[in-house]
Parts: structure tokens; C-alpha cells; sequence
């Protein structure tokens, strides 16, 4: 059983008066499917400095970062916030974010950064996480006088469009729903942001809205996924533009690297990085090697071939480019061939047909951006160790990475369900089939589950009895009587198993509830941070919902929050 932290409790407002909230934290440690590094980092960041080197304790060490962020900052202010101001209008900027773009102007203020990939009506919780942590970090540093904004990196330039097609919501009877949508001109390669919606996009709504419980906040939702995923716009383009919707109050600036003046502000990282290729690509791999001496696993499987650097085509696909053995570098499907030399001039000049690698991404928005700290989530946290040896390469100052805040949020309704069969919510990480023995024999039929138990033990010792007397005639018949107990046993583990689920469904109501239970805290078996859409909370509870966490986000704790409502 989990040892949780001790409750933390905040009160907040709500739409029919102030409502109270409780957090509990779980370390990273106790939750399934972690990986070694980044569960070490989260504990004692400070041990891994050799691949995090301005690995820190606390986010208020932050603020010491800031003087050399900003004496190696050499972008211009001007085409960057000009660009931003321009985009940010389009997708519908608040008066708080456009005045965040101006004080990005000036060369005291540093920007602290996360970003996500451009899902579907948002996509999953985390990515309103991720915001939010950049935005409670901001906050921080403001109250210590200092000049900051928070700045999202939507990451247009992937073209991993099945990931970002689809989101979850919890349905009508309580169970997970999965919807969708894939545009008719939607083909290999392409990148998100550059994919339109077409009318498909109205069916996926209807979908949705027939799916979801209707409250007094449905009509609220509904505006918002209205307003932003139209048929037409571009797919980045309405994430954006939802995203300014339910955090533009916070003064959220939201980036769009595609943008031509912002790809030029690039190029210098572009055409070092391209000069550079090889020395990134043995640096790369020996700290792969280094990575699994020491008993970590690399995120990224650095080849031979690798560059770090995708091709943009003139149809607008992105194309990984691969080393050859004449030392040339050809397009993965092999249209195209060039010269190092021949890359580094089409980068200078026409930046905007190249996109930035997993590994070398963080280190383009970190020149783009005077970039303090950046939030992000497990898996790029242990990218960073990696990336890190490209900034070296590149002579660019390390970024300091942190864990965006984590939640799970617990419904009243749940809440009482763990209560009434003594679960704490770290019990839900073993799994229903763990569970159940002790829900059904717990509380529904104890009676039946006892009478497994005295036949199991009358079988037991009336085997016992037998097989001491067949010793005595054949030693080779309690051979063949030890087997067939197993398979004895074996039977009747699987009928009380059978008997359990039977029991379960038996009665609907507690089915339901345990049903319900799983499938909004542990949905597609995972954190539900990880699949459920924030539009379903929404729902439920209007906008005040990313108000409640917001309050509830506390930089101090690097462990997962449970937040019961």
C-alpha cells in the first residue's frame, strides 16, 4: 500500500458558490511503467548532473539561471514577438497574453516554456498540465520581481498523425469513449499542422456530444469545441486556438513553429547543427552507450545514418534524411540526395524546409526562446539526457527540464466507491483482476468465499491423507498424486475466479461502479492524465475546473497529486 503524503486542502471557487479540494501525492517511484532515469531524477536530480548539467533541487533555484540564459540569448526580439503577436491574434489572443508578448520585448524578461503536440480537442489531460505548470512557474518568478512569460510550444511540425487524431471522454454509462477524426486529405508523413479539417470534423462533435452526459456546463463545452474545430481551419490552428480559450485568462503565449519569420530566426541553428551532424551523431551515441552502462535505457536509438534534421518537400511532407555510405544524404524514400555542404545553404537561405529532430528540437526553441526552464513529461525528461550533449555541441547553455505537475482527479462518486470496498487510489495500479477477491469476498459474498476455503483445506488434507498411504505401497504413486493435486488445485483456483466474476456482474450496481471507477482513473489501464480529454471535466463542472487545478499546483511536489473534488 501506498505511504501518500499528507493531505493538502484548498478552496476554491465554483459556479454555485466555493468548493473544497484535497490532494494526496504519490511518488513516481510507487506507479507501474516508470522509467529507471526519469524515476531518479525525480527523487535526486542533482545525482544525474553528468546528463542533466544544470540538473536542480527546486524550482526556486530557477531564478539563478536567468543572467546567463540571458547573455547567451541572440535572437531578435522584434521578429519573434512580431510573429507571435500575429499568430496569437489569429488564434484569438486575450489582452493578458498580448501584453505578455510585449514584455517579452524587453531584453530583461525570460520565458519559461512547455509544449505538446497539437491533439484533438485538446488532447490529453497533461498537455492542460503542462500549460499550467509553465504559468504557475511564471507566477513564482514574478512574485520575486522578476520579468517572465509562460510560453506554449505546440509541435506542429510532428507528422505522427495517428497519435494526435483521436481523445477519451467518459460516456453516458460511465465507461471510456474514444473519438476521432481523420481529414479526407490527411496522408503519410504530413504534418499535423499543416493537415485542414474538413466536414468529417462535424460528425466527430456530433459524435462526441451524443456520447457524453448533457449538464448544465454541455452548452459551454460546446462552444468551445465549436468555436475552435471548424471545418477548414488547420488542425494546429484549432488546437491553438481552444488553448487560448481555456488558458488565454492566464496570458499564455502559444508558438507555432511553422511560421516562416520564426523558421528564419532558426536557420543559425539549423545550418551549425547541419555543419555539425557527425560530431552530434557520435556524441549522441556514446552517450547512449554511457546511458545503458549505467543501467539507463536511451529514449532515442541513435544509427549510423541518423541526422538530425527532417526534409520538408514541396508537397509539404516531412522526410527523415539518412547518411549514406558515400557520404551523402538522401530523403528516407530516396527522391532526394545532397551534399553536407548543399544542406547547409538551402538552411541558411530557405530555413523552412527543414524541421528539428526529437533530439535537437529543445535546443532550437531554446535559441528561438530565452528559455529558463522548460516543463515536460516523463519521456522528455529522459530524451533530455541525450539532447543535452547537442546543446554542448552547438555552445548553447543547458536548459534546466522539469516534470509538469501530474493529476488524477477524483470524482465524489468514486471517492465513496474506493471508500466503500477500502481502496486508497494507488491500489487501482495492481489491476482489477487483484482487486477483486478482495471486493467480492470482502463485500459481496463472503459466505460462498469462506466455503472455498473449507473445501480447498478438506481436499488439501484428504489428499495429504492419501498421499501418506500411497508412499507407503509405491513412492512412484505420490509422483503421479503431486501432479494431479496441481491440477486439482489449478481447477479450483479457476472456478472461485469464475465465481468472483460471476458475483461481480451478479449484481449490476457494484459492477457499474467498479466498471465506472476503472475506467476514469485508470483508463486504457494508464494514468488517466494520459487519454481523458479536460473537455469531459468540463462538462461536468464548467470552466472553473482548470481554476481548481491550477490552484491545487504545487512546484514543490514531484510526485503524482491525486485531486479529489
Amino acid at each position: 500500500m501506498s505511504q501518500q503524503s499528507a493531505t493538502k486542502e484548498y478552496e476554491c471557487r465554483g459556479s454555485n458558490g466555493n468548493v473544497k479540494i484535497r490532494t494526496e501525492s504519490i511518488p513516481f517511484s510507487e506507479i507501474p511503467g516508470q522509467s529507471k532515469l526519469f524515476a531518479k531524477y525525480q527523487t535526486d536530480p542533482k545525482s544525474l548532473r553528468r546528463y542533466y548539467p544544470n540538473a536542480i533541487d527546486s524550482h526556486t533555484q530557477i531564478a539563478d539561471r536567468i543572467p546567463e540564459v540571458l547573455a547567451n540569448y541572440k535572437a531578435d526580439r522584434k521578429i519573434l514577438c512580431d510573429a507571435l503577436t500575429e499568430t496569437n491574434r489569429k488564434f484569438g489572443a486575450t489582452e493578458e497574453t498580448l501584453a505578455n508578448i510585449e514584455l517579452l520585448r524587453d531584453a530583461e524578461t525570460a520565458a519559461v516554456v512547455t509544449g505538446q503536440q497539437a491533439g484533438l480537442f485538446s488532447g490529453p489531460l497533461y498537455t492542460i498540465y503542462k500549460a499550467l505548470s509553465a504559468i504557475r512557474m511564471v507566477e513564482c518568478l514574478r512574485g520575486r520581481g522578476i520579468k517572465a512569460v509562460p510560453v506554449f510550444w505546440v509541435a506542429t511540425e510532428d507528422h505522427d498523425f495517428e497519435e494526435v487524431s483521436k481523445t477519451s471522454f467518459i460516456g453516458k454509462k460511465g465507461g471510456v469513449i474514444d473519438v476521432s477524426n481523420e481529414p479526407k486529405r490527411c496522408y503519410t508523413n504530413l504534418p499535423v499542422g499543416y493537415i485542414k479539417l474538413d466536414d468529417s470534423i462535424d460528425e466527430t462533435i456530433d459524435e462526441l456530444f451524443r456520447g457524453i452526459t448533457t449538464t448544465e456546463f454541455t452548452d459551454e463545452l460546446k462552444e468551445y469545441v465549436l468555436d475552435s474545430w471548424k471545418s477548414g481551419e488547420y488542425f494546429g490552428d484549432a488546437f491553438a486556438v481552444l488553448l487560448t480559450r481555456l488558458l488565454g485568462r492566464y496570458g499564455i503565449i502559444v508558438l507555432c513553429p511553422l511560421n516562416n519569420a520564426l523558421k528564419q530566426l532558426a536557420a543559425p541553428m539549423y545550418v551549425e547543427a547541419i555543419k555539425k551532424s557527425a560530431e552530434i551523431v557520435d556524441a549522441l551515441r556514446a552517450r547512449s552507450r554511457e546511458l545503458e552502462a549505467d543501467g539507463y535505457a536511451a529514449q532515442v536509438l541513435i544509427g549510423d545514418d541518423y541526422f538530425p534534421l527532417f526534409w520538408q518537400a514541396r508537397d509539404d511532407t516531412r522526410n527523415a534524411l539518412k547518411k549514406s555510405k558515400e557520404g551523402t544524404f538522401r530523403t528516407k524514400d530516396g527522391t532526394r540526395e545532397f551534399s553536407l555542404h548543399e544542406l547547409a545553404e538551402i538552411a541558411a537561405s530557405e530555413p523552412y524546409r527543414f524541421s528539428p529532430s526529437v533530439v535537437l528540437r529543445s535546443v532550437v526553441q531554446d535559441y528561438i526562446l530565452p528559455t529558463v526552464c522548460y516543463f515536460g513529461g516523463g519521456a522528455e525528461i529522459s530524451y533530455f539526457a541525450q539532447s543535452c550533449e547537442v546543446y554542448r555541441i552547438l555552445g548553447r547553455p543547458v536548459t534546466t527540464i522539469l516534470h509538469r505537475q501530474s493529476f488524477s482527479v477524483v470524482e465524489t462518486k468514486h471517492a465513496k466507491t474506493l471508500d466503500r470496498y477500502g481502496l486508497e487510489f494507488s491500489d487501482l495500479f495492481r489491476g482489477l483482476e487483484e482487486l477483486l477477491p478482495g471486493i467480492v469476498e470482502g463485500h459481496l459474498n463472503s459466505d460462498t468465499a469462506a466455503l472455498f476455503d473449507i473445501v480447498e483445506e478438506r481436499i488439501n488434507d484428504d489428499l495429504q491423507q492419501l498421499d501418506d498411504n500411497l508412499a507407503g505401497i509405491d513412492p512412484t504413486l505420490t509422483d503421479n498424486l503431486a501432479k494431479r493435486r496441481k491440477k486439482i488445485q489449478y481447477h479450483i483456483a479457476a472456478l472461485r475466479n469464475k465465481f468472483r466474476h460471476v458475483q461481480l456482474r451478479k449484481d449490476e450496481t457494484i459492477n457499474q461502479r467498479i466498471e465506472s471507477l476503472f475506467a476514469s482513473l485508470m483508463p486504457h489501464g494508464a494514468l488517466q492524465e494520459r487519454s481523458l480529454n479536460v473537455g469531459y471535466f468540463i462538462n461536468r463542472y464548467g470552466a472553473n475546473f482548470v481554476d481548481w487545478v491550477y490552484q491545487a499546483s504545487d512546484l514543490d511536489d514531484r510526485g503524482h497529486r491525486v485531486l479529489y473534488l
